[in-house]
């Protein structure tokens, strides 16, 4: 079960690019399900997702690099990059910042995601001052739904 919040961000804060970080590539094969491929740095997954905001059933798979090669020509609509920075959360020793800055067709956009454990556990989240709007609910930053406007 992924349970994550998404918020906008205009304002990072001055010193995320100094944080690791992961170059992300992806396309979606199906947005209804959500049926998608990534490579993130040398790594390559299939993922499923099933309907949803803020709780959703998400598997991941493993795949080659042929195999990724051969399913993103497949993709459609869009092919997402973005490089993802991984930002702890003051005072927590277990929630991570996922600051999403996108490059290409979406360059200049920004949002940061955090996936928490529990449902009460992301609903009582105060998030840094540094985020903007929380557009969780909206599904209006969805990637699968970014990567399908023209």
């Amino acid at each position: 079960m992924e349970i994550e919040r998404k918020f906008l961000v205009t304002n990072p804060p001055p010193n995320y690019n100094t944080f690791p970080h992961h170059l992300i590539e992806q396309g979606y094969l199906s947005t209804n399900p959500v049926v998608r491929v990534r490579k993130e740095d040398d790594t390559y997954y299939l993922t499923y997702k099933s309907k949803g905001l803020l709780a959703r059933e998400e598997y991941n798979l493993p795949l080659t690099e042929d195999s990724y090669r051969h399913l993103i020509k497949k993709a459609d609509g869009h092919i997402l990059t973005k490089t993802r920075y991984c930002i702890p959360v003051k005072d927590s020793d277990h929630l991570l910042i996922e600051l999403d800055v996108f490059e290409g067709r979406y360059k200049g956009l920004m949002l940061a995601e955090v996936e928490f454990t529990t449902i009460e556990e992301a609903q009582s989240f105060p998030p840094p001052s540094w985020f903007g709007r929380d557009v969780t609910m909206s599904g209006d930053y969805q990637n699968s739904r970014l990567s399908q406007l023209t």
